[in-house]
C-alpha cells in the first residue's frame, strides 16, 4: 500500500494555498513495482520498477527505483487525471553510461503520448519535450547542473497551455503548447540505461 499524505504547498509558482498528495513508497514492499502505478515504458527494451530500501531516501526508507534498460521507462500512477495542476519529485541520478536522467510527466493518455520535463546528469541540462504516439520531440532546454549522485528535485506547474518547469527550486523552462489539452496521469520517468532513484512523489490540482 502507497502512503498518501495530505499537505499544503506554499510556493509561488503556483497559487498560494494547492491541496496536493505525496507518495513517499514507505508502506509498499520491496522488491516489487509499487502498487496502483502502472510500470511500463515507450518504445523498446525492458524497464524495471521496484521498491527498494535506501538510506540516502529524503523520506526513510523506501525509493521508487527504475534500474531496466528501455528506450523510455515510464511510470504512471493510475488513478490520477490532472489538467491543471502541479507535479514534483526528488530523483537522484546513479548510473547510467548512455543517460543518467529524471523526469516527470503530466497529461499523459497512456505509455505513448504525454509531456515530459526532464534533467540530465551526463548533459547537465534540463529539456522539456512532448511523445505523441510514442516519438519524442524535444521542445526547448536550459543548461542547468545536474550532479550524479546526488538528490535533487524537480517541478513542473501547468495551466491550460502554459506550463513551467523548476529544477531545485530554481525557474529553468516556461513553454507554451496546446498539444495535450485534456486531464491525463502524472508519473515519472528516465530514458535508456538510467537508474534512477525518485521519492516524494508530490502532485495536486488547481
Amino acid at each position: 500500500m502507497k502512503t498518501l499524505n495530505t499537505l499544503i504547498v506554499m510556493t509561488s509558482l503556483v497559487t498560494p494555498t494547492a491541496l496536493a498528495e505525496k507518495v513517499n513508497f514507505d508502506d509498499a514492499t520491496p522488491g516489487a513495482a509499487p502498487p496502483g502505478w502502472t510500470a511500463t515504458k515507450t518504445g523498446k527494451g525492458e524497464a524495471k520498477w521496484t521498491i527498494e530500501k535506501d538510506d540516502t531516501a529524503p523520506s526513510k526508507p523506501n525509493v521508487h527505483k527504475q534500474s531496466g534498460e528501455a528506450t523510455y521507462p515510464v511510470c504512471l500512477k493510475n488513478d490520477t487525471s490532472l489538467k491543471d495542476g502541479f507535479v514534483e519529485v526528488k530523483f537522484k541520478p546513479v548510473a547510467g553510461k548512455e543517460d543518467q536522467a529524471g523526469g516527470l510527466v503530466w497529461r499523459a493518455r497512456d505509455s505513448d503520448n504525454y509531456y515530459i520535463a526532464r534533467a540530465n546528469a551526463l548533459e547537465d541540462n534540463v529539456t522539456i519535450y512532448h511523445t505523441i504516439k510514442g516519438k519524442r520531440t524535444e521542445k526547448k532546454r536550459t543548461n542547468a547542473k545536474v550532479a550524479s549522485n546526488q538528490w535533487h528535485t524537480l517541478r513542473v506547474d501547468f495551466s491550460s497551455g502554459h506550463f513551467t518547469v523548476a529544477f531545485d527550486g530554481e525557474k529553468a523552462i516556461e513553454w507554451d503548447d496546446q498539444t495535450f489539452t485534456e486531464a491525463g496521469m502524472v508519473g515519472v520517468w528516465t530514458k535508456a540505461d538510467s537508474v534512477t532513484l525518485f521519492d516524494d512523489f508530490t502532485f495536486g490540482s488547481k
